[in-house]
């Protein structure tokens, strides 16, 4: 059995498994903790746990996933073009609110947590926390934060908005699809998108479209406001 813990087929078959599984019960019961990505990663890490197996044995696989996280983003892009021409006619608003709602993101939690006094190497792990993981990684590396912190921070903010995210929309008034999708892609990225996938085929392109300007935005902003802010209070 070890020897098929150490073989790089174990990561990919047990994450496809625990991701199945998650569906499987939210489908069946319905709750909004229930989210896939939470399931599969509480299960991965007791099985993990549980077996004694090393971080590195699951990875050999599990990396594979990994890797397949950049072509899916540009994936997005199919869905883009069939929508295009309806993107088209909102795209000045569009591109203002998500230029906004990204720059916004960056600075609340940058003054949030300088307000609280927290080491700055936890600020420039978490400013780039409402953008996919590759962009989140490399803008952290680049920042001189600590990536593993920056991944777990991010998996939590898309989990977070793909449960609640459309419940506070809604709640808050807001039915367009438009605005929906625009919403979860640029506060809640990847995990956020297929949420938004799951309420309309518009909202899905929306917020995938909202989930790469966000990118390129936070990526840009974000060294400079991590500089201006950490320099002003030091």
């Amino acid at each position: 059995m070890q020897e098929f813990f150490q073989l790089p087929v174990f990561g990919v078959f047990i994450s496809i498994l625990a991701f199945a599984g998650g569906r499987e019960l939210r489908k069946k019961f319905n709750y909004v903790l229930l989210n896939p990505v939470l399931l599969a990663i509480l299960f991965i890490i007791s099985f993990l746990l549980i077996f004694n197996i090393d971080f590195e044995d699951y990875n050999r696989g599990g990396k594979f996933i990994s890797f397949f996280l950049g072509p899916s983003v540009v994936a997005l892009g199919v869905f883009f073009y069939e929508k295009y021409e309806e993107v088209k006619q909102n795209l000045k608003v569009f591109l203002l609110s998500v230029a906004v709602g990204g720059v916004s993101g960056i600075l609340t939690i940058i003054i949030f947590l300088l307000l609280l006094k927290i080491p700055d190497f936890i600020i420039q792990s978490l400013a780039a926390k409402s953008v996919t993981t590759p962009f989140a990684i490399e803008i952290t590396k680049l920042t001189g934060g600590i990536p593993e912190i920056t991944a777990g921070i991010v998996i939590a903010v898309g989990i977070f908005g793909n449960a609640f995210g459309p419940f506070i929309l809604k709640k808050l008034g807001i039915k367009s699809k438009i605005a929906i999708g625009t919403a979860l892609g640029t506060a809640a990225h990847g995990i956020g998108t297929a949420r938004a996938f799951e309420e309309s085929k518009l909202a899905g392109v929306y917020s995938g479209l909202a989930m790469c300007v966000n990118g390129i935005i936070t990526a840009l902003f974000t060294p400079y406001l991590l500089q201006l802010f950490l320099g002003s209070f030091s």
